[in-house]
């Protein structure tokens, strides 16, 4: 592909312009964010408090529930504060290193949550399957590997999306990015370059991370089901299937919102 006769080499600032054709009302728009982004600090707090202070909960699922919890804290974080500087003051420019941060951070947190979501499965298919031998398998060594694991694997992933923009994205066509926050492919598609790598390589991370996760997610569900209906008893059925309500929820919404984000910016956007 031909650079363009008007090109930026490697800008030094970008310039978010917050929700396109909306930027008179933006300042309205901030308030429920801002609502929802208290309500979700002040939430979280509460349930890591209470499962820190109760030793009962102290349990795989609950370690679990707690790490989504610190991890739902720190994406809301990387993502509103900045989003209501915008907003509310007109902070619209971002340095391009600190944009790619906040990238890494963003989906980093976001692949996290997906391996969560997925540990949080698994710790249900054993604790309904093999009851007997759930204490022994989940173990809170096992829980500190896989809290590990799946952190590490996401900031792995991510990296590398964040390293073939840094090495081969030189030349842009514009600073603007017409979103709220910075977003792989809204970083990418501001190149005058071939950016065909870069689109390869966000998809892998996507269907790698959130692909594999539901698919096995979903595979655990369907044992987890064939199980509980097979129990003998109305009352065991209920039971086990009320320790897997919330975690069901969770898990589709987050997908859905995942996967509407993922469509909206590759397909609802032309920049």
């Amino acid at each position: 592909m031909s650079i363009s006769n008007v090109t930026i080499f490697m800008p030094s600032v970008l310039t978010l312009v917050g929700i396109p054709g909306l930027e008179s009302v933006q300042c309205w728009i901030g308030i429920p964010f801002c609502a929802m982004y208290l309500i979700a600090m002040i939430g979280n707090s509460l349930l890591l408090i209470i499962i820190l202070s109760e030793h009962s909960l102290h349990q795989p699922m609950y370690i679990f529930l707690g790490m989504l919890g610190v991890t739902d804290i720190a994406l809301s974080t990387s993502i509103v504060p900045k989003m209501l500087g915008i907003f509310w003051f007109h902070i619209t420019e971002i340095y391009f290193d600190s944009c790619l941060l906040q990238m890494w951070l963003i989906h980093t947190l976001q692949c996290t949550e997906s391996g969560i979501l997925l540990a949080m499965a698994l710790d249900r298919y054993v604790a309904i399957c093999y009851p007997l031998r759930h204490a022994a398998i989940f173990s809170h060594h096992l829980v500190t590997q896989i809290a590990a694991m799946v952190t590490l694997r996401a900031a792995i992933l991510v990296s590398a999306c964040l390293v073939l923009i840094k090495l081969r994205l030189q030349f842009y066509q514009t600073t603007v990015i017409s979103h709220s926050y910075c977003e792989h492919m809204a970083v990418v598609k501001l190149a005058a370059e071939n950016i065909r790598v870069n689109k390869i390589c966000g998809l892998f991370v996507a269907f790698t991370v959130a692909g594999l996760d539901m698919v096995l997610i979903t595979l655990s569900y369907i044992q987890i089901f064939i199980t509980v209906f097979r129990l003998p008893q109305k009352e065991a059925r209920l039971k086990a299937f009320n320790t897997c309500i919330a975690h069901i929820c969770v898990f589709l919404q987050f997908y859905s919102l995942g996967f509407f984000s993922f469509f909206a910016h590759r397909f609802g956007s032309h920049i």
